[in-house]
Order: structure tokens, then C-alpha cells, then sequence
């Protein structure tokens, strides 16, 4: 099954000039669906991970069903001000701009693997900023995984941790 006959494009969202890659269709034909969890699940073993570590909010999308999948649990990492208790934030650029995410203070135990996992990797920020979360608390980063690659935007260069993505495009 080609997933990317699943993804939509949009053009000019969130702002004009950017091609929003969107997974809401995908995430609508349950085959579809269960093919991409399926293939991450294969992916995201190889690495052993104790927990995968979802980024706000598409990426608790595919974490949940992949931590099934798997027998992982799932450690959030959230916009500012949206998790209770003691946190860790850090800032990071996004292709189109920044943002802050925050991980629980005690979410992880040094010494526990944990594997990143999104929906699109664009330029890197956002895995990177939960990497440095992750790793603040002791954690060792074995992997990160995406549905998405937007290769053109030389993300994965930025990555210091093995790193797959199911459907990857090359261009806008």
C-alpha cells in the first residue's frame, strides 16, 4: 500500500507560502491507518525502546496505538502550560517560526530508553527539543519516527539519533 496516496496537501496553512502536509485523511481509512502503525511498530522494536515520548498532538495520534503495538508506554511532550505538576520546557524553531514544550519533571527515570515519535519531520526542531527534554532527565534517545519526511527541508541532518520516516517527499 503507497500511504502517500493517503496524505492531502494544503496549501498556504498554517500561513501563505507553507504546504501543509496532512495526515487527517490518512488517519480516516482505518487500512490505511493500520498499515502506518503497523509499519512503525516493526521500526520502533528494533530499538527496544521503554517509552515513547509522543509530541503534541499528532504525534500522541500514532504513539498511542504504536505503545500498544509495541508494550511501550507514553510520555507526553506538550505546548507551555498544558501539563500539571513540576515540568522541563525548552524552546525550539519550527520551519515557519518557535515554540516552547514541556515535559513532566519526573516523567523519566535516568537510564530508560525512550524513542521519539511524530508525524512529520520538518526541520528537526521539534524532535531535537524533545531529545534535550528526554536526555535533561537522564533518558537515552534511541530513535525517532515519523509518518512524514519533508526531505527538502534537510531535517534529518539536524537529528543526532537514528531516524525513519514512512512516506518522505522530496519536494514541495
Amino acid at each position: 500500500m503507497d500511504l502517500k496516496d493517503f496524505v492531502r496537501q494544503v496549501p498556504d496553512f498554517p500561513k501563505p507560502g507553507i504546504n501543509f502536509f496532512d495526515i487527517s485523511t490518512l488517519i480516516g481509512n482505518a487500512d490505511a491507518w493500520r498499515t502506518t502503525i503497523e509499519r512503525m511498530a516493526v521500526i520502533t522494536s528494533t530499538w527496544e525502546p521503554d517509552y515513547l515520548l509522543a509530541i503534541d498532538a499528532r504525534g500522541f495520534l500514532a504513539a498511542s496505538p504504536l505503545a500498544i503495538q509495541t508494550g511501550c508506554g507514553i510520555i507526553m511532550v506538550r505546548k507551555r502550560g498544558k501539563l500539571p505538576g513540576l515540568v522541563r520546557r525548552t524552546a525550539y524553531g519550527l520551519e515557519y517560526g518557535s515554540d516552547e514544550v514541556e515535559i513532566q519533571a519526573d516523567a523519566i527515570k535516568p537510564g530508560q530508553k525512550v524513542a521519539i515519535v511524530d508525524d512529520l519531520l520538518a526541520t528537526g526542531g521539534t524532535i531535537m527539543a524533545a531529545a534535550k527534554l528526554a536526555r535533561e532527565q537522564g533518558a537515552e534517545v534511541v530513535g525517532a519516527m515519523c509518518v512524514i519526511e519533508l526531505a527538502f527541508l534537510k531535517g534529518r541532518e539536524r537529528l543526532d539519533m537514528p531516524f525513519e520516516g514512512l512516506i518522505c517527499y522530496d519536494s514541495e
